[in-house]
């Protein structure tokens, strides 16, 4: 959860900042294109229909390619970090009659040009990626849909 959503606890805001809660961007892609999506995902949590807003973040790791890591692998510790290839953030939203909506972007650890809506992706495909399932335990509505193509993009 970006520390930016985090206005109402403080013990909640210094969580945001545990490296258990961090793994590594460039910047051009943090300060860019990833920034406009964290954004855009507390627009839509703002909006007055929606009642709650879940976001789950994955960093991606994709087979066959090289992985470049941060840190000095010479040093006492011997701490190196791997860098992800991508990164996949899927937002569930919850109306207030209780809808859901589900939306899941696959997006390349570099700098990027396109709409944020260019990045929509299946949520099964994303699932295959990150070798894990999504959403599988909400209540409250079938996902089966919503999970093999995505809505278009909230407006921002």
């Amino acid at each position: 959860m970006p520390s930016a959503n985090q206005d109402i606890e403080e013990l909640q805001n210094s969580e945001t900042f545990l490296l258990s809660n961090m793994s590594p961007q460039r910047p051009k892609f943090n300060r860019q294109k990833w920034g406009q999506l964290e954004s855009a995902i507390r627009k839509l949590n703002d909006k007055e229909d929606v009642l709650e807003t879940y976001v789950l973040t994955c960093p991606v790791f994709y087979f066959g390619q090289v992985v470049t890591t941060i840190g000095d692998g010479g040093d006492d510790y011997g701490i190196n970090i791997p860098v992800p290839h991508a990164f996949i953030k899927s937002v569930l939203t919850e109306d207030s009659k209780g809808k859901l909506k589900l939306w899941t972007f696959e997006m390349k650890n570099e700098k990027l040009e396109e709409d944020l809506e260019k990045y929509l992706v299946s949520t099964y495909d994303a699932e295959q990626v990150v070798g894990g399932r999504f959403w599988d335990r909400i209540s409250g509505g079938d996902l089966h849909q919503q999970k093999i193509k995505s809505d278009k993009m909230w407006s921002i």
